[in-house]
């Protein structure tokens, strides 16, 4: 499997990740997940390779975060991934995935380490 990064062009942290790949030679398959959202499989197994829970991939800030109430302790984690594939803008980016690895961007220079 290529490198992949979860991308949104418009996100400068996104912009230097992506940059930071192909400054150290990958060019990844670059998937513009706002235009393309992962299934609710694929935001499962991205959870999964980050070790992380639902909400800690969440970008809180946005507003259906705050509209469909996804803040509630009550609400699951299949209800918060479904939340995430009709609303891609909550996935926090970029994530890169390198043969089943998978680490955030958040700073850049973390996907490094799966490199």
């Amino acid at each position: 499997m290529s490198v992949r990064i979860y991308h949104n062009p418009r996100c400068s942290k996104s912009r230097a990740t992506l940059n930071l790949l192909r400054e150290n030679g990958v060019e990844p398959e670059v998937i513009e997940y706002l235009k393309t959202p992962p299934s609710a499989p694929e935001i499962a197994r991205i959870l999964d390779g980050l070790g992380l829970e639902p909400r800690d991939l969440m970008r809180r800030k946005e507003a259906p975060y705050r509209e469909l109430d996804l803040d509630e302790e009550s609400v699951g984690r299949e209800v918060l991934i479904a939340a995430m594939v009709e609303n891609p803008i909550l996935i926090e980016r970029p994530v890169v995935e390198n043969a089943g690895k998978f680490a955030l961007g958040r700073p850049p220079e973390n996907v490094l380490a799966i490199l």
